[in-house]
């Protein structure tokens, strides 16, 4: 049996992919392309693809994936109903009495907004209409203010409930719970290393981070504290309920979500901000982003069907497994080509197109269990870098999409920079100490 048609089929759409064309439609049509060849070839029956449809059936059975249009929709309502406004606007007062304060407050609101609703460009967007002006206005950098927004919302990757551990955990096939427990540290960790970050230049040019003035934090004492109280307890007490009872295993991701998506329905209506024009505009925004999952999702199945048939996994295990260093080296090329990938596709479709292939040489190579669940946790990490490495990092496109014109393309590009670099560290630290992710779980 020849062994070219695997290789080549991964090489073409690979190149249809960096060429633009849409992800979903590239792996659905090669597969019916390269399905046609199979059976020409003899490669099998046209009896073989029979497993589509049954895969399909498999995927609308899923609960876990269920969870992914719930949290979708807690994220889209909290957004809507200006949760992340309030936010930034009471932190902001609290923080930006001292150098680069208004900075850390964005950190801190990235990091709540994150366990709250999962969703970047919820967060990036909200992020940049709101505290961006106001970070110009009273002389920040503009290329500190456009990093810290761009790094501070994409921690709804890492921190749960993230939607990008909901689809880790079913392609690694394990525990959606068990990998929102992992990364709970690695998450918290990496807002931490952001805010020392913020500190340092703060201190090192504060002149590019000053305090806010005297007209702008006049709220003292115990209007102040009222104000914070007022407005952090609401969001973290959904926080509490929705992650407390995944992590505590009082109920699944799935039936959490829903919860989520109830409590912040309540939110906005106890807030008097749950319009009938907000309502359809969270379900419209949660039945495309859904509805572009399920499409990945099926042209990822077609691909790897045909692809397994091609002998195309044999010849990736082959490849894999046969790396210097086993299991060390498996998990560098993995990260590496990651990593690389992430600079032009996001990481819904390094999710689907990558992890399918990579997963049996894992478990050939004996990684299993919690060690699984610690290799996801590090890919989420590695993920989320996608959302800034340039050129085609998602929130350097949405916080281009609402910056000022006075604020640069290239001006967004060094601001991330330092970030990206924090978030290899942050990646190498859970490599070097895996207690990092597995002392939770």
């Amino acid at each position: 049996m020849n062994e070219w048609l695997g290789p080549l089929m991964f090489g073409v759409v690979m190149a249809l992919i960096f060429l633009g064309f849409p992800v979903a439609f590239t792996l659905g049509g090669a597969a019916l392309i390269f399905g046609a060849v199979g059976v020409s070839l003899g490669y099998f029956e046209w009896s073989f693809l029979a497993n589509f449809p049954e895969r399909l059936l498999g995927i609308m059975e899923n609960q876990v994936l269920l969870a992914v249009p719930f949290f979708i929709l807690m994220g889209t309502l909290l957004q809507r109903s200006r949760l992340a406004e309030d936010l930034l606007h009471t932190i902001g007062i609290l923080f930006g009495r001292r150098p680069g304060g208004l900075a850390l407050a964005v950190v801190f609101v990235g990091a709540l907004l994150a366990a709250a609703t999962g969703v970047v460009g919820a967060s990036v967007v909200a992020m940049g209409m709101i505290s961006l002006p106001v970070m110009q206005r009273y002389g920040y950098s503009n290329s500190l203010a456009a990093g810290t927004i761009c790094a501070s919302g994409t921690l709804g990757q890492l921190i749960p409930p993230s939607i990008v551990l909901i689809v880790l955990g079913d392609q690694l096939e394990v525990s959606a719970g068990k990998l929102f427990r992992g990364a709970l540290v690695p998450g918290l960790m990496l807002a931490g290393l952001y805010a020392v970050y913020v500190a340092f230049v703060a201190w090192r040019s504060p002149e590019s981070a000053p305090c806010l003035p005297e007209s702008e934090r006049n709220v003292r004492g115990v209007a102040l504290a009222k104000r914070v109280l007022g407005v952090l307890i609401p969001p973290l007490a959904l926080i509490l309920i929705v992650l407390g009872s995944i992590l505590t295993g009082v109920a699944t991701p799935t039936e959490a979500g829903a919860l989520g998506a109830v409590g912040a329905m309540l939110l906005a209506a106890v807030r008097k901000r749950l319009t009938l024009t907000n309502l359809r505009e969270s379900v419209e925004e949660t039945a495309k982003l859904t509805t572009m999952v399920v499409f990945l999702l099926i042209g990822s199945t077609a691909f790897t069907i045909v692809f397994r048939g091609v002998y195309g996994d044999v010849w990736i295990e082959d490849l894999l497994t046969g790396l210097p260093g086993g299991k060390i080296g498996l998990i560098v090329v993995a990260n590496l080509v990651v990593f690389g990938l992430g600079f032009f596709i996001d990481f819904f479709e390094i999710a689907f197109i990558v992890l399918p292939l990579i997963v049996p040489a894992a478990h050939a190579l004996g990684i299993h269990g919690d060690e699984m669940v610690w290799f996801g946790v590090v890919l989420a990490m590695n993920l989320q870098t996608s959302f800034l490495t340039p050129p085609f990092g998602f929130a350097l496109f949405y916080l281009r999409g609402v910056a000022p014109p006075e604020i640069t393309t290239a001006q967004i590009y060094r601001g991330v920079l330092p970030y990206i670099g924090i978030q290899v560290i942050g990646l190498v630290l859970i490599v070097v100490f895996p207690e990092l992710v597995t002392a939770l779980i």
